[in-house]
């Protein structure tokens, strides 16, 4: 009894340090990114995409080398999709109403009931990851349509990555403040640096958080099932969620949707790819049934068609944000079993 519980204080007490460490390392990650960017005149969307969604996805990169070496390619592919589905609807519906809220708080003449969150940023940004969020709205279908996904899958999905980061990386924004001076331009390597270390301890924090909660999930009788559809389907998407929802409410969204939509295509290009050709590299080679995988690929397509839908009308405000959220409860209502 009293094992169980020091047990029980200590995963509380990592807990607590965890979501300290989660706060400072996050703020870390978005202010060196916006320098990064301004610097580099890549744009912060294209910063979110690539450097900060690669980092923040590194959770479901594990999850899916792990699979790929135990036979586990069905538990990789089930949290892609999930994944996907938590950082659209969850991240971008909660931003919407937290920004909300937050507009209500001001004084009486600045408040707004139609604030959005999609970032004021340059058109030419924007369509510079629009191939993005069409691959990861269009792959889910390719996928249920051949019905059977094999190595040679896998394979075309790594280089469909490999070549649009390749292309991605070409892509410069004019200057938002002037010149950069020669001081900052020296700053470059330490604000990647801080960048990078910013997200992975995003990540770290994210895995000491995500196995304390399920020490006590365990402790108190909860089924191992609810913990895996619950807590583990939620801690890899935990990155994406700090991260992003702080960047949006500090004011910048563009690094935000730059995440979002970067960790869907990286979901769905590489780690959906890892998950099915290094089996075949180790001896090993799967053919996975998609069919299984139905009701996660109707809930990515939804999710993303909403998300085509209101970026088109450029506007996502507290009542968007809410249609995202039911989303993910009716999403979380059927896979659970509850409907």
């Amino acid at each position: 009894m009293v094992e169980i519980l020091t047990g029980f204080i200590f995963d509380i007490l990592v807990i607590a340090v965890s979501f300290l460490v989660l706060n400072w390392a996050s703020n870390l990650a978005i202010n060196n990114a916006v320098k990064l960017a301004t610097i580099t005149r890549i744009g912060k969307t294209a910063i979110g995409f690539s450097l900060i969604a690669f980092s923040t996805s590194l959770p479901e990169l594990t999850v899916a080398f792990i699979a790929a070496f135990s036979g586990g390619a069905a538990l990789s592919v089930g949290n892609v999709l999930g994944s996907n589905i938590f950082n659209i609807s969850v991240i971008i519906g909660l931003a919407a109403v937290l920004l909300y809220v937050k507009s209500r708080r001001k004084p009486k003449g600045l408040k707004s009931d139609g604030i959005s969150v999609i970032p004021a940023f340059a058109k030419s940004e924007l369509s510079s990851i629009h191939f993005g969020l069409f691959i990861s709205s269009v792959i889910p279908m390719v996928l249920i349509y051949i019905n059977t996904a094999t190595w040679i899958v896998g394979l075309v999905l790594i280089s469909i990555f490999v070549g649009y980061m390749y292309k991605l990386s070409k892509v410069r924004m004019p200057q938002e403040n002037g010149a950069v001076t020669l001081e900052e331009k020296g700053r470059l390597k330490r604000y990647l640096l801080f960048t990078i270390l910013g997200a992975l301890g995003v990540v770290i924090s994210a895995y000491f958080l995500v196995e304390s909660a399920v020490g006590i999930a365990q402790s108190v009788g909860i089924p191992q099932t609810v913990i895996g559809a619950t807590i583990i389907a939620f801690g890899t998407s935990l990155p994406e969620l700090t991260l992003d929802l702080k960047a949006f409410l500090r004011g910048h969204p563009a690094l935000a949707f730059g995440d979002i939509i970067g960790s869907s295509f990286i979901n769905i290009t590489l780690i959906l790819g890892v998950t099915l050709f290094v089996p075949a590299l180790v001896g090993s080679p799967i053919s996975l049934n998609m069919s299984v995988f139905q009701n996660l690929v109707i809930f990515s397509i939804i999710t993303n068609l909403f998300f085509w839908y209101f970026l088109s009308r450029e506007k996502i405000s507290w009542k968007e944000g809410a249609v995202f959220l039911f989303i993910y409860v009716l999403f979380l209502a059927t896979t659970l079993g509850f409907i």
